[in-house]
């Protein structure tokens, strides 16, 4: 009879489960937001005034702050898209040469990783490693999407410098030129500069010199910076100078002068689509927004170009996407895997498991909408013509400690003038994973490089 009872009482305790997990379902439907489709992005127009005029006037030099090691600093820079360089595109043909950047970006990234991890004992401490092969690296690949008009030399030489948080090294072009690509400004000379100063040459191979130089941002001069000059280039800069290297090497400009800024930067990525206002860096205590979550910063052991975080999962409607577990994303112990936030990889790429489990999800989500054909990397794709607002499944990215909900326009994305609109995410065979900036637009996302920690601010261009 006692077993009978208990069978009985099991069998009442499942039914109310199954009751509560079906009342649960109801009062948690899919959750939609808003997206208001809007068309490709006509080409901005490049309009640039300098801060100051290129003077020799050693009194107008005098009036820049020169930032000492010793000195705290704030810089608030203005960027822009490199599809400013060619205004007399098509939006179509911007994009698809956006892709093509895209891909070689990716491809570059998922090399040098590899490469990195198959060294069999990481580089020890206080070992210099040659320069020559890093003022070249990158440049056949694309180095970054974003752009700032920087002083070079005493006095300063205003180019433009794309800023890449990809990259190690502070390049700019220099003159004399054995084959340098097409700029906007004049090529550097850097005999003309008072405080250029060579410490290194490889004199097998002329691709240029490691010198340093004095760097000026608006009314701040930044002295003693390693800089690659080169002679000798190839790539997809399009009009830029040269590359302000923003990664977590040695090399980098954050390394480098980190302390002046109490290593502390931000960025913050407009939607190009729907504001002309320009997209801006920050240096300094202010770069870290109060309405920041924070998640930590991980090492790489045999990489430390790159920003890795930890992404935990991912939530489409409202509920976890099945099967995207933190194990996905880890990085093991050699350096594979992980998950890294990059400014200069428009499309976000999750290894493969991680995004045919959440493109299901967004599917299922957006089965309401009409799909339309494939478009290049993208397998999602939608029909919006004639529509002036849509509800879409939200999508949240959980790292540790951070919960980043994404606007609609951060992934769902014009890809023609006719309508079509792609779900912004790709796969990867690779084990690494890659968040690009597409899903990074809007927010203030901030490397607080003295905590060891990187923030997402939403509304953060505001």
């Amino acid at each position: 009879m006692a077993e009978k009872w208990n069978n009985t009482l099991l069998l009442f305790s499942s039914i109310f489960l199954l009751l509560l997990s079906l009342s649960a379902a109801v009062s948690a439907p899919l959750q939609l937001q808003t997206l208001l489709p809007r068309p490709l992005p006509s080409p901005p127009t490049l309009s640039w005034t300098d801060f100051k005029p290129e003077s020799d006037s050693l009194a107008e030099i005098a009036e820049l702050n020169t930032v000492s090691s010793n000195t705290t600093l704030e810089m608030h820079l203005e960027l822009h898209h490199l599809d400013a360089f060619s205004s007399q595109e098509t939006p179509e043909r911007l994009f698809v040469l956006r892709l093509q950047r895209d891909a070689l970006r990716a491809e570059m990234i998922y090399s040098l990783v590899s490469k990195a991890v198959a060294r069999k004992p990481p580089r020890a401490p206080g070992v210099r490693s040659g320069f020559s092969s890093s003022i070249i690296s990158g440049l056949a690949q694309g180095s970054g999407e974003y752009f700032t008009r920087l002083g070079v030399g005493t006095p300063p030489r205003y180019l433009f410098m794309v800023l890449d948080t990809g990259s190690d090294v502070v390049w700019v072009q220099c003159s004399p030129c054995k084959n340098c690509y097409s700029q906007t400004d004049p090529i550097f000379d850097p005999t003309k500069s008072r405080s250029f100063s060579v410490s290194y040459g490889d004199g097998s191979v002329t691709f240029g010199e490691f010198s340093t130089e004095t760097l000026t941002f608006r009314k701040n001069r930044v002295g003693h910076v390693a800089l690659g000059c080169g002679h000798d280039n190839e790539g997809l800069f399009v009009g830029a100078a040269g590359l302000l290297g923003l990664g977590r090497g040695r090399l980098s400009f954050p390394t480098q002068a980190g302390r002046r800024f109490n290593r502390k930067l931000s960025y913050c990525l407009v939607d190009r689509s729907a504001s002309s206002k320009p997209s801006s860096m920050i240096f300094g205590d202010a770069a870290i927004p109060r309405t920041a979550v924070f998640t930590p910063l991980l090492t790489n052991p045999k990489l430390d170009t790159f920003y890795y975080v930890e992404l935990l999962g991912i939530s489409v409607g409202g509920a976890r996407v099945r099967g995207v577990t933190p194990s996905l994303f880890k990085m093991d112990q050699a350096g594979n895997g992980g998950v890294i936030i990059d400014s200069g990889t428009s499309v976000t790429r999750l290894t493969r498991p991680a995004y045919i489990a959440t493109r299901d999800a967004f599917r299922i989500g957006a089965s309401n909408l009409k799909r339309a054909p494939d478009f290049s990397l993208f397998d999602t794709c939608f029909d919006l013509s004639g529509k002036t607002s849509v509800k879409v499944p939200t999508v949240v990215l959980h790292y540790r400690g951070a919960d980043v909900s994404l606007p609609a326009t951060n992934y769902l994305i014009p890809v023609d003038s006719s309508g079509t609109f792609c779900f912004a995410f790709a796969g990867t065979m690779s084990g690494l994973s890659i968040i690009g900036n597409i899903q990074q637009q809007g927010f203030r996302v901030a490397f607080d490089l003295a905590g060891s920690r990187i923030g997402f601010a939403p509304r953060g261009c505001a």
